[in-house]
Order: structure tokens, then sequence, then C-alpha cells
């Protein structure tokens, strides 16, 4: 069985973070595996409190892992700390840590900013150099550039400048009111649209861990860049169209939707 690590923080609601990277993972194929980043006290409504993992203790966690399970493919998402974020480059360097996608989270989807202007810098000099692909959403995507993003052709520039700037993959995903459900890849100087189903589906908690997860399943499992962009789009969508409806905001979606067998059966009244 290949394997992946998901490095991120953990989400007690179970709809995003750890928890739906370890989801995404299992449905698709693969061994999951934690370095949790921060903990963190939220539900459907949102975060209420958030507690950070020490340097060293996230660097024990690495270290257990890459030392005994080696990780066909790691996914990285929220890091708000500049100390963890460069404990993690230096790991990913010590062990040379491959098919390493990063979801550069960094502004929520009501547009609040998450981590400080110097966790920015960080991210950009310390961990984007080592991804295969960042997945940026449009807000992301305008942080990372400092350009408006409000055209398709502005999807396109700003992935292109990104890509060269950090010598990677840019998947620049759309939403926002922009371009919705379709995502842009941007490598070696060319470009591809995914094009992904419009789901009227108000539940959309952690749809950009799952997505990056997804891919970083994929990945792992030997699929191409392109190939686990196209696969991560259908789960997704797959996810999303189960409409799974838990609690009183945006909701997570249902992972587990492809999975049916003896064990996921409802008892009999």
């Amino acid at each position: 069985m290949r394997t992946a690590v998901t490095i991120a923080g953990s989400d007690s609601s179970g709809g995003a973070g750890i928890q739906a990277d370890i989801k995404t993972m299992m449905a698709n194929g693969v061994y999951a595996m934690s370095a949790i980043t921060a903990l963190t006290a939220q539900n459907t409504t949102g975060v209420t409190s958030i507690l950070n993992a020490t340097p060293e203790f996230l660097g024990q966690e690495l270290d257990a892992i890459f030392t005994d399970i080696y990780p066909d493919a790691v996914k990285i998402g929220m890091v708000s700390e500049s100390s963890l974020i460069r404990t993690i480059a230096a790991k990913l360097r010590q062990y040379e840590a491959k098919n390493i996608v990063v979801d550069p989270v960094m502004v929520a989807t009501s547009g609040a900013r998450l981590i400080s202007e110097e966790a920015v810098e960080t991210l950009k000099k310390e961990l984007f150099p080592l991804a295969c692909v960042l997945t940026p959403n449009i807000p992301e995507t305008e942080v990372l550039t400092g350009m408006e993003v409000k055209t398709t052709e502005d999807m396109i520039e700003a992935a292109k400048r990104i890509s060269e700037e950090y010598h990677c993959a840019v998947l620049c995903k759309g939403g926002h009111q922009l371009n919705d459900a379709n995502d842009l890849l941007y490598a070696d100087g060319t470009y591809r649209w995914f094009n992904g189903k419009r789901i009227s589906n108000p539940n959309t908690h952690g749809t950009g861990c799952t997505l990056s997860s997804a891919i970083a399943s994929n990945l792992a499992k030997g699929f191409s860049l392109e190939e686990s962009v196209e696969r991560a789009k259908d789960y997704i969508s797959g996810a999303l169209a189960a409409m799974l409806d838990l609690g009183k905001g945006s909701g997570p979606m249902d992972h587990g939707f492809a999975i049916d067998n003896a064990y996921t059966k409802e008892a009999e009244v």
C-alpha cells in the first residue's frame, strides 16, 4: 500500500484539516499518517481557539514518521508560525521528501487573514521551493502575487508568476465568484484548465484540504500531476454531490461517498 502524510492543523469537527485529509487519503486508497501543527476548537460555524504545537514536538512527529513508514507523498496545510514552517522545511530536506503538495492556507473563505505577514514570507522562502505543486485559492493567489485576480486571464498571469518565482507547478483554484469550479494548472510554462461540475451545495467546509490531499494521494500512487488533479477533481465532485448536511454552518462533505460495503451498513430496525 502506498503511503502519505498530512502536515496540518486538527479540526475538532472533522470536516477540514487533518481529519479531512486522513478521510480523503483512505478513500483514495493510500495509508494516511499525520503530523499535527496545531489543535483547533472549531465547528461548521467557525474557529474559537487555536493551540499551536511547538517546533520541537512537530520535528519529533516528522522524525517518527520518516524514519519508520516513509511517505510516498506529503500534503502540507495550515501552518501559522514561522518557526513551525522552518521546522517542516528542514525535515523535508533532511529526509529528501517527494511529491510535496502545499496548500497555502493564508486567507479564510470569509476573506480574513489567517497567518501573519512574517509567516507568509517564511512560507515563500522555505516551503514553496520544495513543493511539487501549490494549490492557492483566489484570495491566496492575490496575496502571493500582489495583483487583483478578476478574470481568467488574471488567473493565468498570476499562476505563471507564482510558478516562475518558486519553480513549481501551481493549481490556481477557481471559486470565490470567479470561474467557479474551474481550476487552472500551470506547470513548466504551459497551462491546462480543469473544468469542475458546478454543484449547488452550501456545505463546502474543507474543500481545499480535501482537494490537496486527494492530489497527494494520487501522486503517491504513481499518477502524473495532471492525472492526479483530474482524479482529485472528480473525487471532490462526488463528495459534494453526496449532499451531506451536518451542522449549523457550512458543513462538511461526505468523504466516504464511494465506500459501500458490509461495514458501512446501518442497523436494520
